[in-house]
């Protein structure tokens, strides 16, 4: 497993980046049930949801924490991943911020 952390910086209050992320995870069920199977996630607290998923057979466990001006998403990536770790990194940026209306600087 490699570990990933991304920050992506926000400019909205904690109560909706937390809103956000609950709608996108309801899309995103929805939408990627057939490619990526199950999609895992629950609120460990206010600031951190815990997200577990499986792609192609491969389990990706990460966590989303919230933070005053930034999500900071940390991700383990197994090793046959690891070689598209960049990859996962900008779609995460990319998805990120777009939900959250902002961008990594």
């Amino acid at each position: 497993m490699k570990s990933l952390e991304v920050r992506v910086q926000h400019s909205l209050s904690k109560d909706e980046v937390r809103r956000r992320l609950d709608a996108a995870l309801v899309r995103a069920k929805n939408e990627y049930v057939e490619a990526v199977g199950e999609i895992e996630a629950a609120w460990e607290g206010e600031d951190r949801l815990r997200v577990l998923l499986s792609v192609s057979g491969m389990r990706f466990d990460g966590t989303v924490e919230i933070l005053v001006e930034e999500l900071v998403v940390a991700l383990q990536v197994p090793a046959m991943a690891a070689l598209f770790s960049r990859r996962i990194r900008e779609g995460i940026e990319e998805r990120l911020g777009g939900l959250i209306g902002s961008h990594q600087a």
